[in-house]
């Protein structure tokens, strides 16, 4: 199951950045390679055409474009790959069950097609991809043994493109995204790895992706814009992914997906008012494949601000349009979060938070705490809850003057002690702060001791981790990426071992 969430994050990455998602540069410059006009071998332009409709998320106009060239060579890999993109695109976004086997059938078509084509680095690359692309469209509608089965076939296959077209850069591209991706899961999941054949690595996913990005080919931006979501949300360097997602929604105002990386870019960042600015730009109607998380997005944005109905009304609005079984329960919950702080009825808080425990997965870490938090029955907060979602929002002055307001007695829960100094702390930092910063992180450890089964302290001390090695202190970076790790289970245990683990072979 968890897998699954795993495989959405590397198709997020093949998609530029959608999920998607827990992404250090590459320490090695690219090599001075200069490809040769027969290595580039470009897709058509007919190809070129639609491919940048689908990079829009226009996917029946990509259709339209290349319907023609389909038709009068069945078996070009330029056109099967780009058409495989756009059905790839529409099923992983959409999270449709009923187009799963029609878009599946469809998959499997092109690469019975490209079987018959003469090989070439393009048509190479064109099966491995579209390979890689039936695997994760397997894996996340829970066909795991089929699904594994492509994924393992289609990394292989990227390799042997990659040994046998060093001068290919897609090949780079993809393979660099599968290492990093696959490399960077859990160490409880490495024995599932091995049994499909995967040996990935994170520093070649690196090298090989900075490979791509600094290469001309028909996938150059995609793989810029790759490597520096991975900067940005694995190593926190987020200058570079700032700079180029402004520039593109600049460049380019009619590319959803390029709205939409913006605006995750800035929600991670804690710019809400930057993201909802993104959100209100971004291109709409008819012609645009329908993408309903972004209302979800939105939803939080505005539960940031305070404005309770607006976010309550995104959030309606996302579980309405949406065909995936993922964030409901996180929507649920932020539905709950709205009514309540909102001082809505009685009745509709106890709704929504009876939605919350609705049938469906837990899969993704969101889910996972809104489930836990329904288990657990315990009553949030207001002040904490109030803070929480002011400081994410990067509203940190109002977090801090919100906090005044939290006086601990006798009877105040374990969880809201410890809590209370981290909600300080990322207040601080979100100000830059760090003295400050550092004294509540610290004051978060020795309230929650070694075991608290809480997302806290082992926040906290990730965080310390990665302040003390902006100033380049190793070792204490490593006692806290350490510390970090060592807590036991909590909600966001996955994504915070993936980071503290990359970080750590960073100090190497």
């Amino acid at each position: 199951m968890k897998l699954r969430c795993e495989a959405a994050r590397v198709v997020a990455g093949l998609l530029g950045g959608l999920l998607l998602m827990s992404f250090g540069p590459p320490q090695a410059a690219a090599p001075e390679t200069t490809l040769a006009p027969a290595a580039l071998e470009p897709l058509t332009p007919t190809s070129r055409r639609a491919y940048a409709e689908v990079l829009k998320l226009r996917l029946d106009a990509a259709r339209a474009v290349l319907r023609p060239e389909l038709a009068a060579a069945p078996k070009s890999p330029a056109p099967l790959l780009v058409a495989n993109c756009a059905d790839f695109v529409e099923l992983v976004i959409s999270q449709d069950a009923s187009r799963y086997d029609a878009l599946t059938d469809s998959q499997e078509a092109h690469l019975d097609a490209l079987d018959d084509a003469p090989a070439s680095a393009l048509r190479d690359y064109a099966r491995a991809e579209i390979t890689l692309h039936l695997g994760l469209s397997q894996l996340l509608f829970k066909h795991l043994v089929v699904g594994g089965y492509h994924l393992r076939s289609g990394y292989h296959q990227m390799q042997d493109v990659v040994k046998h077209y060093p001068n290919f850069a897609p090949a780079r591209k993809t393979l660099g995204v599968c290492d990093f991706a696959v490399g960077a899961m859990p160490e409880g999941y490495h024995w599932l790895l091995r049994l499909l054949g995967l040996t990935p690595s994170v520093e070649a996913g690196l090298r090989n992706l900075n490979i791509a990005a600094s290469q001309p080919s028909d996938f150059q931006l995609e793989s810029q814009l790759l490597q520096a979501l991975i900067r940005e949300s694995y190593y926190k360097q987020p200058a570079e992914a700032e700079r180029l997602t402004a520039r593109l929604t600049a460049e380019q105002p009619d590319n959803l997906l390029f709205a939409y990386v913006r605006m995750s870019v800035a929600k991670r960042q804690h710019h809400a008012d930057a993201a909802l600015a993104a959100y209100r730009g971004r291109p709409t109607g008819l012609a645009y494949l329908p993408v309903p998380y972004l209302h979800h997005m939105a939803a939080d944005l505005l539960l940031y601000r305070g404005d309770y109905v607006a976010s309550e009304r995104e959030n309606l609005a996302f579980l309405h349009e949406s065909k995936s079984q993922h964030y409901r329960k996180d929507a649920a919950f932020k539905l709950y979060l709205a009514a309540w702080l909102g001082s809505q009825p009685a009745a509709t808080m106890a709704r929504y938070r009876a939605l919350i425990n609705q049938p469906g997965p837990a899969d993704v870490e969101e889910d996972t705490y809104a489930q836990h938090y329904y288990d657990e029955a315990r009553a949030l907060n207001p002040i904490l809850t109030r803070a929480r979602l002011q400081s994410d929002g990067g509203y940190d002055r109002e977090a801090l003057a919100t906090l005044r307001g939290f006086r601990p007695t006798a009877t105040t829960l374990w969880r809201d002690r410890i809590e209370a100094p981290y909600r300080r702390a990322r207040a601080f930092q979100g100000l830059g702060q760090l003295d400050s910063a550092w004294f509540y992180f610290e004051a978060t450890l020795t309230e929650a001791g070694p075991k608290a089964p809480y997302y806290y302290a082992p926040q906290a001390a990730l965080q310390q981790g990665y302040m003390a090695q902006s100033v380049g202190n190793k070792p204490i970076a490593r006692k806290y990426f350490l510390k970090a790790l060592a807590y036991p289970w909590h909600e966001y245990k996955n994504s915070t071992d993936a980071k503290a683990k990359l970080a750590l072979r960073t100090l190497k």
